[in-house]
């Protein structure tokens, strides 16, 4: 009694309850084990008292007391210590509700950060795939430039060649200044998705736009893939539309009409073209049926080969040209054959790469089986080719076959 007293006459505030927890706890242990004694230390044959009850009652309230008076002076030196490190008072709700509050909000928190890093591991795998994809046909560009200087005249190698180069240049600057946003810019109908006018975009001329500032002043990052991923992808796909007309016109145009072509090309043939297709313009409407072209059998071949055609109708054939005549046969072979395989190859990031994504299982399928389609489409073209130049002239023609192999290879990028 005298130790409760002095025990319960302690302020709960001071500084010392903060120390007298651990002797509490010492003391309550103490009468705890005292209480044990008192309760089953004695014999199985004794008897307890009426005055031996009253005494281990008394000693039970004692400790529950004892008890409280821990609870107390725990609560207040706990309250003392977060108001001398400046922490805010405890929130009065049961301690069970506050666990489960603080559970779901760690929950909420992480299931947060776990959406963003998937959506930036998402964007980052698209970027990669689109990035290597695009590379992968630019790369084409070589193998037209081999493979139509193998067809060409030894005398017009360096005439094809600079052609090749010029219409890369040239197409690129004129695809940034005008048409990417012939192509694929605004403004779109309320859906957000089909062109407002139906017939080319007016936005994003020369870049605009395609950087933002967050309020920092800094570059902002948009989620997923940028408006730059998409310049350099269709990019690729500009520039070989415009060099399909080269080899149809090689060794018969002069160097700055066909840089001419090439911008007028680039930055508004092609890109009215997609406008109408890829970008939801006018021709999604019709019957209400929509347009399906994969990789770009119409949109970029056919566009390219109709270019092909109305150059070689206006310049006509070669001065002197006969079929049967040596001098105007391919000069070299391997070069042509050289072509083909690298045309070859780029079409992998030409078909691949229209999947426009490589984030999950499913477009990982979708690009493997596009991979195997093309490489049937182009060895079955490249055989029937063969067959049938074997079949009327008796002889091996390699370049018919490689025109074979580049035949199938467009004709099963419609999808």
């Amino acid at each position: 009694g005298i130790l409760k007293k002095t025990l319960l006459g302690i302020p709960c505030c001071c500084p010392l309850a903060v120390n007298t927890r651990p002797m509490l706890g010492t003391l309550f242990l103490s009468f705890a084990a005292l209480l044990a004694q008192v309760s089953f230390g004695a014999s199985e044959g004794d008897v307890a008292t009426v005055s031996h009850s009253a005494e281990v009652a008394q000693l039970r309230l004692e400790i529950a007391q004892l008890r409280q008076l821990l609870d107390a002076t725990a609560t207040a030196s706990h309250a003392l210590e977060r108001r001398l490190l400046g922490e805010p008072p405890k929130s009065p709700m049961p301690s069970g509700a506050l666990t489960k509050l603080s559970v779901d909000t760690a929950m909420q928190r992480m299931n947060e950060h776990w959406q963003k890093q998937y959506t930036d591991l998402k964007g980052a795998m698209d970027s990669l795939w689109l990035i290597l994809c695009g590379a992968m046909v630019m790369f084409m560009h070589p193998g037209f430039a081999m493979l139509e200087t193998g067809c060409s005249r030894a005398k017009n190698a360096q005439s094809v060649l600079f052609k090749n180069l010029l219409n890369v240049t040239v197409a690129s600057l004129a695809w940034y200044i005008f048409g990417f946003a012939f192509a694929y810019g605004g403004p779109f109908e309320d859906d957000g998705k089909h062109l407002k006018n139906g017939f080319i975009g007016a936005k994003g001329f020369a870049g605009h736009a395609f950087l933002k500032e967050d309020d920092t002043g800094n570059m902002a990052i948009d989620k997923g893939t940028s408006t730059m991923l998409t310049w350099f992808f269709q990019w690729a796909f500009c520039t070989a539309a415009a060099t399909i007309v080269s080899g149809a016109v090689a060794q018969r145009v002069k160097s700055p009409a066909y840089a001419i072509y090439a911008f007028i090309m680039a930055g508004f043939i092609y890109p009215v073209v997609v406008a109408w297709t890829w970008n939801n313009g006018w021709i999604m409407k019709v019957a209400d049926v929509g347009y399906m072209d994969f990789a770009g059998s119409g949109v970029v071949h056919l566009t390219g080969g109709t270019g092909a055609f109305c150059g070689a109708a206006i310049l006509g054939k070669r001065i002197g040209w006969y079929p049967d005549d040596p001098a105007f046969h391919p000069h070299n072979v391997p070069l042509v054959v050289l072509g083909t395989f690298i045309l070859w190859f780029g079409w992998y990031g030409f078909n691949c790469g229209s999947t426009l994504g490589l984030h999950d299982a499913g477009t990982g399928a979708l690009a493997a089986q596009v991979a195997m389609n093309t490489t049937v489409a182009a060895s079955t073209g490249g055989i029937v080719v063969f067959a049938i130049r074997y079949a009327k002239l008796r002889k091996y023609d390699v370049p018919a076959m490689c025109n074979g192999i580049l035949g199938g290879l467009v004709s099963i990028t419609a999808g």
